[in-house]
C-alpha cells in the first residue's frame, strides 16, 4: 500500500476530549474517525489490525472444534420475553418496532439467538456437545462511552455459545476455551493480560472468568494475591480482614454527637480510627423503594454488586429517607434499630470488640457496641464489602491483596440451564428423557482488544504494534522521491518485499523528512527501512524497530531477504 493513495491523515494533536492514551493517538494517526457518541468509522489500518485480531480469533475457535454461524443484529423482542431478559435489562437494550408494529431489539448479546438456532435442531443427545460462534457488531445504548474504542456503543465482538448433556463435560470445555483465550492473548501482543474471577451479571451463571489487561485506565478494579495464584474482579473477590485481638467487652453507652453525621466527623470528635465505627450505608429496591440498611465496619466500603447478588433484587443508594421508615440518618445503629427496613450484616462487623454505632436517634452515638453479645445470637453476617489492598487472601491467608485497575478484553461464563430451560430448549438422553442442555457463553470485543493494546505498547510518538497485528510488517520511507537512485532504491525494494508476502507500507510521498517520521511513528509499524540519498551513497538501507531495539544498516544488495527474515523472526515471538 502506497501512502499517497491511502485515505485518512495524521495531526500533530488529538481533540481535546481524547484524554486516554489510546484514543488520541488512534485519532492522530488516522485509524478512526468519530461518528456520534461511543460510534466510530474505521479507516484502512484499524481495520488490518481488526481483521488480523478476528483471524486469531478464528482460528483458535476453530481448534477447539467451533463452527462459526452468524446471527441477526436485529431480533424479534419474543426471543427476549422467552428468556425474560427483554423486561430485566434496562435502557442498555436498544427497542423499537418495525413498520407492522412488531417489538424489536438490536442485538447486545446473543444468547438468545444461540438457543433460537440450536433447539430442535439438536434433538438427542449424539448430537452434543458442540460449540457455535459468531464475529458480528453488537448495539448497546452504553450510558458512559469513553476512550475511543475502550468503551462504545456499536463494536464488534465474538461471542461463542457452548451445549453439553453434563456439568462435567462443560466444565472440560470451559478450561478448553479459557486455554484457547490464553493463546489469543499472547498471539495478539498482549502482554499483560491475567484472568480473574468475575460476577456473571445479567448474564447468569454460576462461574464465570474476565481476562483484564492490566493498565492504570482501566475501570475495573482487580484483587490480585501476588503470594499465590489468586486473582478476582473485586465485585466478586471475598473481602477478609484482620479483626485485631479481641477487647474485654465494655457497657453500651450514650454519647452526645451534636451535627456529627459523617464518619470522619465522628473520627475526629472521638480521635478513633475508621476501623472501630460500625457504620450503616442504606439503598433502596429499584422496584419498591424499601429500604436495605447495610451495617458495616467503618473504613470499608458496601460491594453493590454482593449485595444485589446477595438481595437477588436491584438496588440503588438512598436519595433520601422518610420519617416513616424510623430510621435517622447519620445516627443509624444496629443496637436496637427499629427501622422498617431489610438488614444486613457484613461479616466485617462480626466478632468486632468495642465498636462505636449510631444510637438510631439525633444528635447520639453508642459506645460499647459488641456484636456477639449486643445482636441476637442467630444473627447472620454476610461478605458484602470490597475488597482492600493488603487485605488477607482467601486462598493462601496471608496479607498480600493488592488492587489493581484492568481493562475487561474477554470473558467466560458457565451459564448452567439459564436460557435453555427458559426457552424451552430440550433434547432425549440415551434413557429416551427429555433434558435441558447446559450451556457456556465466551466473548472478546475486537476494538476493545485493539485500542486495549495500543494502550499498553505506545509511546509519546505513536502505537507500538505487535508483529501479529500490525496494520503492515515494513514500511519503506523514500526520503527523496525527486533523486533517482533513492527512487528506484525504494521502489525496487516495495515491489521484491511484496513479492516475498511482506505485508508493506510504502510511503512515497513528497514531504519534509521529519514529517514523514512523524507519520511513521503514528503508524506504529514494526519495522522500517529508510532510504535516502546517504543511505544509497553508501549502499546500504536504514533499518530499524518502532520499538527502537534494532538500528543498522544493511547493505541494499539481498536487503529483501533479510527484512524478511527480520519479520519472520519477530513473529515466531508469539507462537
Amino acid at each position: 500500500m502506497r501512502v499517497s493513495k491511502m485515505l485518512g491523515e495524521r495531526m500533530k494533536e488529538a481533540p481535546k476530549d481524547c484524554v486516554i492514551e489510546s484514543h488520541a493517538l488512534m485519532i492522530r494517526g488516522g485509524y478512526m474517525k468519530y461518528v456520534s457518541n461511543g460510534s466510530y468509522s474505521l479507516f484502512m489500518p484499524a481495520r488490518r489490525i481488526t481483521r488480523k485480531i478476528e483471524n486469531i480469533i478464528r482460528e483458535e475457535m476453530d481448534r477447539i472444534d467451533g463452527q462459526e454461524v452468524l446471527f441477526p443484529v436485529v431480533m424479534p423482542a419474543s426471543l427476549w420475553e422467552e428468556s425474560g431478559r427483554y423486561t430485566s435489562i434496562g435502557s442498555e437494550m436498544a427497542r423499537f418496532t418495525d413498520r407492522s408494529g412488531n417489538p424489536m431489539v438490536l442485538g447486545m448479546t446473543h444468547e438468545e439467538a444461540a438457543v433460537q438456532l440450536a433447539r430442535d435442531t439438536a434433538k438427542s443427545y449424539t448430537d452434543f456437545p458442540f460449540m457455535i460462534y459468531q464475529l458480528q457488531t453488537k448495539f448497546r445504548d452504553e450510558p458512559r462511552a469513553r476512550g475511543g474504542l475502550i468503551r462504545v456503543r456499536e463494536f464488534t465482538m465474538k461471542d461463542a455459545y457452548s451445549f453439553h448433556t453434563s456439568q462435567e463435560d462443560l466444565e472440560r470445555y470451559y478450561k478448553r476455551c479459557y486455554d484457547a483465550y490464553v493463546r489469543i492473548y499472547k498471539r495478539a501482543g498482549a502482554k499483560n493480560v491475567v484472568a480473574v474471577k468475575s460476577d456473571s451479571g445479567m448474564m447468569g451463571g454460576a462461574v464465570s472468568h474476565e481476562f483484564m489487561l492490566l493498565s492504570e485506565i482501566g475501570e475495573d478494579t482487580l484483587a490480585i494475591c501476588n503470594d499465590c495464584d489468586y486473582k478476582a474482579n473485586v465485585e466478586a473477590a471475598e473481602c477478609i480482614i484482620d479483626k485485631g485481638k479481641p477487647e474485654e467487652p465494655e457497657a453500651v453507652c450514650e454519647i452526645s454527637t451534636p451535627d456529627v453525621k459523617t464518619i470522619e466527623a465522628l473520627c475526629n470528635m472521638l480521635h478513633m480510627k475508621a476501623k472501630k465505627l460500625c457504620k450503616a450505608v442504606v439503598y433502596q429496591e429499584n422496584d419498591t423503594d424499601d429500604y436495605v440498611v447495610v451495617f458495616i465496619r467503618g473504613d470499608l466500603e458496601v460491594n453493590e454488586t454482593k449485595l444485589r447478588n446477595y438481595l437477588g433484587r436491584n438496588i440503588h443508594p438512598a436519595t433520601e429517607i422518610n420519617e416513616e421508615s424510623g430510621i435517622v440518618p447519620g445516627f443509624i445503629g444496629p443496637v436496637n434499630f427499629g427501622g422498617k427496613a431489610t438488614v444486613v450484616y457484613d461479616r466485617s462487623v462480626e466478632g468486632g470488640s468495642n465498636l462505636i454505632c449510631g444510637a438510631n436517634k439525633a444528635d447520639t452515638h453508642y459506645t460499647g457496641f459488641n456484636p456477639a453479645r449486643d445482636l441476637p445470637s442467630d444473627t447472620t453476617y454476610v461478605d458484602v464489602a470490597k475488597a482492600t489492598s493488603g487485605g488477607v487472601c482467601p486462598v493462601c491467608g496471608r496479607h498480600s491483596i493488592k488492587l489493581f485497575k484492568g481493562i475487561e478484553v474477554g470473558n467466560i461464563f458457565q451459564l448452567g440451564t439459564k436460557y435453555t430451560k427458559s426457552m424451552d430448549m430440550t433434547y432425549l438422553d440415551a434413557q429416551g428423557q427429555r433434558q435441558y442442555p447446559i450451556m457456556g457463553c465466551y466473548g472478546i470485543g475486537v476494538g476493545r482488544l485493539c485500542a486495549s493494546i495500543c494502550q499498553e505498547s505506545h509511546d509519546q510518538y505513536g502505537p507500538i504494534w505487535p508483529m501479529p497485528i500490525a496494520p503492515w510488517q515494513v514500511e519503506i520511507c523514500n526520503l527523496r522521491r525527486d533523486d533517482e537512485k533513492v527512487n528506484s532504491t525504494a521502489e525496487a525494494l516495495y515491489a521484491e518485499l511484496e513479492a516475498a508476502g511482506v505485508e508493506v507500507l510504502y510511503d512515497d510521498r513528497d514531504i519534509r523528512p521529519g514529517s514523514m517520521f512523524a507519520d511513521a511513528d503514528l503508524f506504529g509499524i514494526p519495522v522500517r527501512a529508510v532510504v535516502s540519498p546517504k543511505t544509497c551513497e553508501r549502499g546500504v538501507i536504514e533499518l530499524t524497530t518502532r520499538d527502537k531495539t534494532i538500528k543498522k544498516d544493511i547493505p541494499i544488495a539481498g536487503a529483501a531477504s533479510e527484512i524478511k527474515s527480520l519479520v519472520d523472526e519477530l513473529m515466531s515471538m508469539y507462537e
